[in-house]
């Protein structure tokens, strides 16, 4: 029995706790931040950055010499050279061993000018997986909005279908009276079916939303998922908005892809530099040191030399240095200068395409932000009047002296009001946000 009562009240506690984990609800700061941690486009840019500082790395290891060994056993047949340099017919083994080093004196500064260009990479690289955390963080807050927007619109959908069923429930208790014809219960139940109707539209909505922002977070069910509403600011007749020019001089300074464009602008400048480089003589210094062993040697005596012996005997070494001069590459290096050349231009060009862009979707959403402003403050008005309207035509539908048509008309126009005012309230915020966020203010809610 005791057993019976612990495994029950372990099972309750599993299906309590697998409960209370289900319907943990999402802030718009947990979004984000999962979305950064796990976002395969984001882990991909680290991956892309991680590529960039290898590169870097290996680019100043090339100004340290090399080091390189070497080893071969060659089988000799026929006429071979003998240890008293005269020639024979004999068969012969022989073993060769050496090594080598070799530095980089003068390369026409190519190595220098390649460590400042894969810096400039690396940097750019860093700044493209800002740009792809910021993208991913206004992705989510304008799903977040959306979700919340849809909630509004489900939980005025609800409130009018509540009104209309209390209509209708005092209606028909008119029509059972016999002071009201049934047509009215009629009509005013039609009204109830559409409002279902528009219900489950708004419901569809909310659930394509939320689909939306799990897929953004890449969660692998949607299940269970919900948001939870923040304290929404309350939007003033005075609301001011910053300025798009004060905006655009702010984002020049702070936005990932204008900085990660203009390090590329740079790093085309030194990859010139390096074409322009080959041009110039190379010079470095090598040494080596090389010794053999052949099992057919023989001294004067004829007698075997042994492998120790021919080891100190046949040593050589050697150091030097080395020029290369490109007196005629075919036009290879001209062809590198100008493809070079043409590269400057063309960052530069996607240089100043970056800040056009940027201030156009700044003048986009300031302009979008004032007119979702004046769409709101007329839609507060237009609400406020639409309720007045709707309370006066509730009033003479229930004595009877405007039937369902006009009454259901009436009620239409405010639901409609109210879905304005609401959109217009959400697309204010989303778009002062972003103005915000390009000023490189945090993204909150």
């Amino acid at each position: 029995m005791i057993r019976t009562i612990f495994t029950i009240s372990y099972l309750l506690f599993v299906a309590l706790f697998a409960s209370l984990h289900a319907q943990e609800i999402w802030s718009l700061e947990k979004c984000v931040n999962y979305a950064l941690e796990n976002n395969i486009k984001i882990k991909q840019g680290a991956i892309s950055t991680q590529y960039q500082q290898n590169q870097l790395t290996q680019s100043k290891n090339s100004r340290l010499p090399n080091f390189t060994g070497q080893m071969s056993q060659n089988l000799n047949f026929g006429r071979s050279l003998t240890y008293d340099n005269t020639y024979k017919d004999i068969n012969s083994s022989q073993t060769d061993f050496g090594v080598g080093t070799n530095v980089a004196v003068f390369q026409g500064f190519q190595i220098q000018n390649n460590i400042s260009k894969l810096q400039l990479d690396l940097e750019a690289s860093l700044s493209d997986l800002e740009k792809a955390k910021s993208d991913i963080s206004v992705n989510i807050a304008s799903t977040f909005l959306e979700i919340l927007f849809a909630k509004d619109l489900v939980k005025v959908s609800q409130d009018q279908l509540a009104l209309t069923k209390l209509q209708i429930q005092q209606i028909n208790e008119k029509v059972e009276a016999g002071s009201l014809a049934r047509g009215s219960l009629l009509e005013i139940q039609a009204q109830a079916a559409g409002e279902e109707l528009n219900l489950v539209n708004a419901l569809n909505q909310l659930q394509l939303a939320k689909l939306r922002l799990t897929q953004l977070l890449e969660l692998p069910s949607q299940d269970n998922f919900d948001i939870v509403a923040p304290e929404l600011p309350e939007i003033q007749a005075q609301a001011s908005i910053v300025p798009a020019t004060e905006v655009y001089k702010s984002a020049l300074l702070t936005r990932p892809e204008i900085k990660g464009a203009d390090l590329r602008y740079q790093s085309s400048q030194y990859s010139l530099k390096m074409a322009q480089g080959a041009l110039y003589p190379t010079v470095s210094l090598y040494a080596n040191i090389y010794d053999s062993y052949n099992n057919k040697y023989k001294d004067i005596n004829g007698a075997d030399i042994a492998f120790a012996k021919q080891l100190k005997n046949n040593q050589r070494k050697g150091v030097g240095v080395q020029m290369n001069i490109p007196i005629f590459t075919r036009f290879q290096n001209k062809t590198q200068v100008d493809n070079a050349k043409l590269q400057v231009i063309n960052t530069g060009l996607e240089l100043e395409s970056t800040k056009k862009l940027l201030r156009s979707d700044i003048e986009t959403a300031q302009t979008t932000a004032i007119a979702a402003l004046n769409r709101f403050l007329s839609n507060q008005k237009a609400v406020s009047s639409m309720r007045e309207a709707f309370r006066y035509s509730e009033e003479k539908f229930g004595v009877g002296l405007v039937n369902a048509v006009e009454y259901n008309t009436a009620k239409s126009k405010l639901t409609k009001s109210e879905s304005d005012l609401i959109q217009a309230k959400y697309e204010f915020i989303f778009r002062t946000k972003i103005l915000d966020f390009y000023r490189g203010l945090p993204l909150t809610l």
